[in-house]
């Protein structure tokens, strides 16, 4: 019982190396995002972002099964069966298979006749696009093949792999960028080889240290059809989650290069990248948080589960908010520093992604808890259905002569109506209090925003854009989103297990 207890040390451990980890993780990220973008120049980066994107999209069918994987691999983890483990996981090989030959036929088809006939590619770069098409095709077959055993690692709550191999694959993408600038061959082509190269080793990596930690991970053929209907079921749904979430970032890159062409794809790809440099570790807790969820679940501990739910969407909030709220009020001078001349739309682009990162952060406990049940129809159907209405409002606002921007402004607001739609369904599938989690939860991120800002933005207004503001906008918002946080969003107990954990492993 024990494990799964939310105030574990695992939880704690994997928690601190993920935070530090990721800074490491933020840092190269966005460095090689800047060297890449000057030695591609705006338009072939556009372009990279776009033509890679057709592919990504068929990602979708991965994320869904990968999720569906964890979900299973944690519940007979917590039950503690393993030779039905072992039995599920050869049983999703077999499917990860098959959903590999179908995006490699989707791919082949209607994705090379998209990227013929509909992408706004720059004249001469046809042959280029066409390259970083079919290695970025070749890229996500690997990772598709891997993404059990990468599930199969975050149900063992072995976050340590799982936060070194972040390291190792953000070193490698630093690699690939020192490769580029040195080699005269045609950029763009070189890039998505590169680019591959850096997916195959990782994918390669994952699998390794599976085969050998793990012994449910040695493939024997097993065939259950009633527990394919079972999995593929709970997968459909998850996959039309996933597909809402995918579809809803790839197409709105697809609509902005058809109204705008690859320079405003290139200024939001810059704004997504920072997005993901900063928020990423959000989605690195909500991996540790998961698998104690659906164990917490499977065992009937649903007051356990409900407590790491609230006290996961909190931390978890302010945690990016830490990142979140230095970057937004800074992104003038970060740009300048990080990029020199960002494209057109970079700053704004860049603080409306980054809001609406904060506010979905706050979903993804609440997402583990839904999942947890097995009864995701009525929750991914509404949810899924809400995340997809972006694409046509969009489009619409476009047509109407919105400027770029209004599409970010509208996944706000349908991030902020999924929020809500989430925390009703969650009510009618495992009973909880809504109210409590306003109290315990929404309220005290609300007020811990309103006043950690108030400081950093005062000096913000008053001082001239310097990297000394910078530096002491980002102290200060560091230290006043710490404070608040102790302050405000922890109760006594917390505020306890907050000094033990300083104590053991910084006074120690």
């Amino acid at each position: 019982m024990s494990s799964i207890s939310p105030n574990n040390k695992r939880l704690a451990k994997n928690t601190f190396a993920l935070y530090f980890r990721q800074i490491l993780v933020m840092l190269v990220s966005l460095y090689t995002v800047r060297v890449v973008l000057e030695t591609l120049g705006v338009e072939d980066y556009g372009t990279y972002n776009v033509v890679a994107g057709v592919v990504t999209m068929f990602s979708f069918l991965s994320n869904a099964m990968a999720t569906a994987s964890q979900r299973y691999f944690s519940f007979e983890l917590g039950r503690g069966n393993s030779e039905q483990l072992r039995k599920i996981f050869s049983l999703n090989i077999i499917i990860y298979a098959l959903i590999g030959f179908l995006i490699l036929l989707l791919g082949e088809t209607i994705g090379l006749w998209f990227v013929n006939n509909k992408l706004m590619i720059p004249f001469g770069r046809e042959s280029a696009a066409m390259w970083v098409y079919q290695f970025t095709i070749i890229s996500f077959l690997f990772t598709i093949i891997t993404s059990p055993y990468m599930a199969m690692i975050i149900a063992h709550e072995d976050m340590k792999v799982y936060a070194y191999m972040s390291v190792v694959d953000v070193l490698l993408k630093l690699g690939v960028v020192f490769v580029l600038r040195l080699i005269q061959y045609d950029k763009l082509q070189v890039y998505g080889i590169l680019m591959f190269a850096s997916t195959a080793i990782t994918t390669s990596i994952y699998r390794a240290i599976c085969l050998k930690r793990y012994k449910e991970c040695k493939f024997s053929f097993y065939w259950d059809k009633n527990l394919f209907k079972e999995i593929t079921s709970y997968s459909g749904w998850s996959l039309f989650g996933a597909a809402a979430s995918i579809l809803n970032n790839h197409i709105l890159n697809i609509i902005l290069n058809q109204f705008f062409g690859p320079i405003v794809i290139a200024a939001r790809s810059i704004a997504m990248s920072v997005s993901h440099a900063a928020t990423s570790f959000s989605h690195n807790l909500s991996a540790a948080l998961r698998p104690q969820i659906i164990k917490s679940y499977a065992i009937g501990q649903k007051e356990s589960m409900f407590l790491l739910m609230f006290r996961g969407s909190k931390v978890t909030y302010l945690l990016v908010y830490l990142f979140v709220l230095p970057l937004i009020l800074e992104m003038p001078v970060v740009l300048e520093l990080w990029l020199k001349n960002p494209p057109e739309y970079t700053i704004l682009f860049t603080r409306l992604i980054l809001l609406e990162a904060l506010i979905l952060s706050i979903s993804y406990p609440i997402m583990a808890a839904a999942h947890a049940t097995g009864k995701i129809r009525l929750y991914q159907s509404i949810v899924g259905g809400l995340l997809l209405l972006n694409i046509p409002i969009s489009w619409v606002s476009l047509l109407m002569g919105a400027p770029p921007y209004s599409v970010m402004i509208i996944a706000i607001i349908m991030t902020v109506l999924a929020l809500i739609a989430r925390l009703l369904i969650l009510k009618r599938l495992i009973d909880y209090s809504i109210l409590k989690f306003i109290r315990v939860v929404l309220m005290p991120i609300c007020t811990i925003s309103i006043i950690s800002a108030i400081l950093p933005m005062i000096v913000n207004y008053h001082m001239t854009q310097s990297i000394l503001q910078l530096c002491l906008v980002a102290s200060l918002s560091a230290i006043s989103v710490m404070l608040c946080s102790y302050f405000i969003g922890l109760n006594k107990y917390e505020q306890q297990k907050v000094k033990d954990i300083v104590n053991r492993y910084i006074f120690k």
